[in-house]
C-alpha cells in the first residue's frame, strides 16, 4: 500500500467510452485508438451495460463526436 496519486492521470490520444452496468452512476472509461475498434467495443458492451461515448481526445482536449459520425 502506498500513498494515493495526487495529480490526476493523462489519457492517451484516441476515442473513449464510459462502461456503466445497469442503473449505476459510476463506470469505467475504456480508450480505442480507432473508430473501428471503438465501434467493436460499443458492439460488445451494448448488450449488457450502459455505453455512453465520450469523444476523441486529441492532444489533452476532448472533441464531442455524435454516432452519425462514426457509421
Amino acid at each position: 500500500m502506498g500513498r494515493p496519486a495526487t495529480r490526476p492521470t493523462k489519457l492517451r490520444d484516441g476515442y473513449y467510452i464510459e462502461v456503466r452496468n445497469k442503473n449505476q452512476k459510476s463506470g469505467i472509461k475504456i480508450h480505442r485508438a480507432t473508430k473501428e475498434l471503438l465501434l467493436r467495443a460499443i458492439k460488445e458492451y451494448e448488450k449488457t451495460k450502459d455505453v455512453i461515448v465520450l469523444g476523441k481526445l486529441t492532444d489533452g482536449e476532448m472533441e464531442a463526436i455524435d454516432l452519425a459520425q462514426l457509421a
